[in-house]
C-alpha cells in the first residue's frame, strides 16, 4: 500500500510538472486590447501566414493539393519581392509595417545599433523580444490601438514590446512546438466567444527554410516537407471553414532560396581588420563600420584591394537597395559578394567540407534574382476568385490588411494600397 502511494505521488507530481511546463510554453499573455468593441466585432477576420524560405516557383512545380486548391479559388501573384537584403528578419517586418527594413530599423538579421551600443541578433531571445530595436507601427499593433483583438503563433516582433503594445495573445518563440500545435490554437482562437476572438491571427511555419537551407533546392526532400506543410494548411483551411466565420486568409513569405556551392563561400576572416573597421556578416552582405577616427576613403581603399568574387561599396552607392539607405545602423560601407558567393568563417567552412556537403540553400541577395522572390496568395469573402496579379513588393501586404480590417492606413508607410487593391472584390 505505501509503494503504491508513493507511485501515485510521483504520477501526480509529473502531472503538475508536465501540465506547468505546457503552461509555460503556450499559455498567452494580455495586451492592452482585451476584449473587441462592438464596432471590432463586426469587422472582417484575417489571419495572416508566412511560409519562411517559400520560394515563388514551389506549388507550380510541386502541386500540393491544398495550396493548389486554395489558390484556384482565391488570388496570386506571381511572385512577392522582398526588400533587400533578403533575409528573414527584415522583410517579416517589413510585410508587418509597410516599411522598408531602412525606416523600420530591423535592417539584418544581425546589425549594430548606434543608439544602443550593441549588436542586435535575432539568435538573441532578450533582443527579439526589444520593442526599442522595432521602428514603425505593425499590423497588431494598429488593430490594438482600434480596439481590435490580435492573436499570433509566432511572428517577427509579436513578442516585443513595440509602442508599450504586444498581440492580445501571443507565445514567444519556440520552434520546438509542431505546427499542429500552433493550427489547432488558431481554430481555438476562432471559436472564442465573439468579445474575446481575435479579428487578426499570425502564424509562422519554417519547415520550407530550414530545408532549403540545409539540402539546397533538393526536389526529394523540398517535396516531402512542402507536402507536410501542405498537409498542415489542408487542417487548418478546413478548421477555419467549419468555424462558419468569414475568414481572408493570407499567405506570404519573407524570401526565396537560391543553391549555394561549398567552395564559393569567401571567408571573412581573410578580410577583417579589427584596427580599421568592425564587420557584421550577413552572408550575403557585409556591415563596415569604420574605427573611430579612421577616413572611410582608407578603409574603402583597403577593401577594394581584397576583392575577390566580392566589391566594396559606398553604402549610398550599393546595388540591391529600392532608396538610398540613411539609416546609421548599416555601416559606411557595403560589401556585397558576386551571385554565387556568399560570405561565411573560415571555421564553418572547413566544417562542411569535412561533413562532405556540396550544396546548400541560401538567400539574401538583391531581388533582380527571382530566386529570392516569395509568395503571396489570398482567399477569403474579400478576396476575388481565379484571380492573378503580376509580382509585387512585400511593403504593399500591410495596406491590405489595413484596408481588409477597416484600419486608417498611415501616410509614412513605403506601401501603396493602389498597388494591390485590385485584388480584393470591392474594387474592379
Amino acid at each position: 500500500m505505501k509503494q503504491r502511494n508513493i507511485i501515485i505521488s510521483v504520477l501526480i507530481i509529473g502531472m503538475i510538472l508536465l501540465i506547468s511546463c505546457n503552461k509555460k510554453i503556450l499559455n498567452p499573455s494580455n495586451s492592452i486590447a482585451n476584449t473587441n468593441s462592438k464596432t471590432a466585432q463586426k469587422k472582417p477576420y484575417v489571419i495572416l501566414i508566412s511560409l519562411d524560405g517559400f520560394r515563388w516557383d514551389y506549388v507550380e512545380k510541386y502541386n500540393p493539393p491544398n495550396l493548389s486548391s486554395f489558390i484556384k479559388n482565391g488570388v496570386k501573384s506571381e511572385s512577392l519581392i522582398p526588400s533587400f537584403p533578403t533575409k528573414t528578419f527584415p522583410n517579416h517586418y517589413t510585410i508587418a509595417t509597410g516599411l522598408y527594413p531602412d525606416k523600420h530599423g530591423i535592417i539584418g538579421n544581425i546589425f549594430y545599433d548606434y543608439k544602443k551600443d550593441t549588436l542586435f541578433n535575432k539568435r538573441n531571445p532578450k533582443m527579439a523580444e526589444d520593442g526599442s530595436f522595432y521602428g514603425g507601427s505593425p499590423i497588431w499593433v494598429e488593430a490594438n490601438k482600434a480596439d481590435i483583438l490580435t492573436a499570433s503563433f509566432f511572428f517577427v516582433g509579436t513578442e516585443a514590446n513595440i509602442q508599450g503594445i504586444r498581440p492580445t495573445y501571443y507565445y514567444k518563440f519556440d520552434n520546438s512546438i509542431k505546427n499542429e500545435v500552433r493550427i489547432s490554437q488558431a481554430i481555438k482562437w476562432l471559436n472564442l466567444d465573439e468579445k474575446k476572438r481575435p479579428q487578426l491571427i499570425t502564424l509562422y511555419f519554417g519547415d520550407l527554410d530550414k530545408v532549403g537551407h540545409q539540402f539546397g533546392i533538393n526536389d526529394e526532400e523540398l517535396k516531402k516537407a512542402l507536402f507536410e506543410l501542405d498537409k498542415n494548411l489542408g487542417n487548418l483551411f478546413k478548421g477555419v471553414s467549419e468555424t462558419g466565420l468569414d475568414v481572408n486568409i493570407i499567405i506570404v513569405s519573407d524570401h526565396g532560396m537560391g543553391n549555394q556551392s561549398t567552395n564559393k563561400i569567401i571567408p571573412i576572416d581573410s578580410i577583417e581588420n579589427d584596427d580599421l573597421f568592425m564587420t557584421i556578416e550577413n552572408g550575403t552582405i557585409v556591415n563596415i563600420h569604420p574605427k573611430k577616427n579612421v577616413e572611410i576613403d582608407s578603409v574603402l581603399q583597403y577593401l577594394r584591394h581584397k576583392e575577390n568574387n566580392f566589391k566594396a561599396y559606398k553604402t549610398e552607392d550599393t546595388p540591391g537597395f529600392e532608396y538610398i539607405p540613411k539609416n546609421k545602423n548599416w555601416g559606411a560601407i557595403q560589401l556585397i559578394p558576386d551571385y554565387g558567393y556568399h560570405f561565411w568563417n573560415q571555421r564553418r567552412k572547413d566544417a562542411l567540407i569535412e561533413e562532405g556537403v556540396t550544396t546548400f540553400g541560401v538567400h539574401g541577395y538583391d531581388s533582380k534574382y527571382k530566386e529570392m522572390h516569395g509568395i503571396f496568395y489570398a482567399n477569403g469573402p474579400a478576396f476575388k476568385n481565379h484571380f492573378e496579379i503580376p509580382s509585387i513588393k512585400n511593403i504593399h501586404i500591410y495596406p491590405l490588411m489595413c484596408e481588409i480590417l477597416g484600419l486608417k492606413i498611415p501616410e509614412s508607410i513605403d506601401g501603396d494600397i493602389n498597388e494591390i487593391k485590385n485584388v480584393l472584390k470591392e474594387y474592379n
